[in-house]
């Protein structure tokens, strides 16, 4: 273990002494937890992470090395990485480093040797707060300064700042059902999903005009996951209304899903301290089974819900809104994570869903 000292104060003004890991320096963010035992570099390179601080739960973390497979996007967005303890001496056939070096290489700040149940159980009694890590400047009365300049997560749109510059196409342009999938902060086991089903991605920025859209001519339009307050988002709830009324099929996910539910008429309200694990129990309505998923939200929607739209899904843990359909349009949307990556495959019929919307949107046509 990396013998430099490293601080992180939260700003209730409790604060951790451990030692740095990864990049020397400062960062800021909200400070929030994950569950989930393996799938750290996911969860890193998960753009939906952006400008929090990651707390992993479970203890020793890194014991299987990184690689530059096991990525959800082009870069990490989380602002910082919070562990028990890092693995220094990883033991994978896929390991290529370790965790302190990917880290360091990717220029992010963390910490290690602090009691992160301790930490975890803060978050859950008083709620996700901001926090700033350092192994720069150790300075108590200096970094707290910094953290109250530090602005909170709600009314912050950071789907601006994670998503593409300009469109581009996933995949072959000739595959059965072309898909629109804005971009929000997109993961890439979304995409290689979409593409296992026979559609050709092209993947639009997330303010992205819905004239551009339309010369498109899309067979259906995915709502990407991503960070920040969904309320914030109002370009984008503007755009979903239009091809709401245009009847044209929609599949979101987590952020995905609450911009569409705010385009319904529903509201969205910032959760204490979120879900996010790879093994959160979700009952499905419909059929009346469970599904164990993967999250990453701060944010949920309203029970009080308009009309027109049916809960589809709620969370086993909190009751909280999971999954909807409109009564209306051919559109529909989760909270969690169909795609995984990390976690279970059990909601992986979700875009099977998407594909026969689209063919009974064909079929109204004809």
């Amino acid at each position: 273990m990396n013998k430099n000292p490293a601080k992180l104060i939260l700003s209730n003004g409790k604060i951790f002494n451990g030692f740095s890991l990864g990049f020397k320096g400062e960062s800021l963010g909200e400070v929030c937890f994950n569950t989930g035992m393996t799938g750290y570099q996911e969860i890193l390179t998960d753009p939906s992470y952006c400008q929090q601080l990651i707390t992993m739960t479970y203890p020793h973390i890194g014991n299987y090395g990184t690689n530059n497979e096991n990525t959800e996007s082009k870069q990490i967005y989380a602002s910082g990485f919070i562990v028990r303890e890092a693995c220094d001496m990883p033991s994978n056939y896929k390991s290529e480093d370790t965790l302190n070096n990917y880290l360091k290489k990717n220029k992010i700040v963390g910490i290690q040797g602090i009691d992160t149940r301790y930490l975890t159980k803060i978050i859950r009694d008083e709620g996700a707060m901001n926090g700033i890590i350092s192994s720069k400047e150790l300075n108590d009365l200096k970094l707290k300064n910094k953290l109250k300049k530090h602005p909170q997560m709600e009314g912050l749109d950071l789907a601006k700042i994670v998503s593409c510059n300009k469109s581009y196409w996933w995949n072959n342009k000739n595959n059965k059902y072309k898909i629109a999938a804005i971009d929000f902060g997109i993961k890439h086991n979304i995409l290689r999903l979409l593409e296992s089903h026979n559609c050709s991605i092209k993947v639009f920025p997330a303010n992205t005009s819905k004239d551009e859209i339309l010369k498109f001519k899309p067979d259906g339009l995915f709502l990407s996951n991503g960070p920040g307050d969904p309320a914030a988002v109002t370009y984008a709830i503007d755009m979903v209304k239009f091809f709401l009324e245009k009847k044209l099929p929609i599949f979101g996910i987590c952020l995905g899903h609450q911009i569409l539910s705010l385009a319904l008429g529903a509201k969205t309200y910032k959760l204490k301290f979120g879900h996010r694990g790879c093994n959160h129990p979700v009952k499905n309505i419909v059929n009346n089974t469970v599904e164990i998923t993967s999250q990453n939200h701060g944010f949920s929607i309203h029970n009080q819900i308009p009309n027109n739209v049916t809960i589809t899904h709620t969370s086993l843990n909190d009751k909280t809104i999971e999954g909807i359909q409109s009564n209306n349009y051919p559109a529909f949307s989760v909270q969690y994570h169909p795609e995984s990556s990390p976690g279970p495959h059990d909601s992986r019929y979700l875009f099977e869903q998407f594909i026969t919307l689209i063919k009974q949107s064909y079929a109204k046509k004809k």
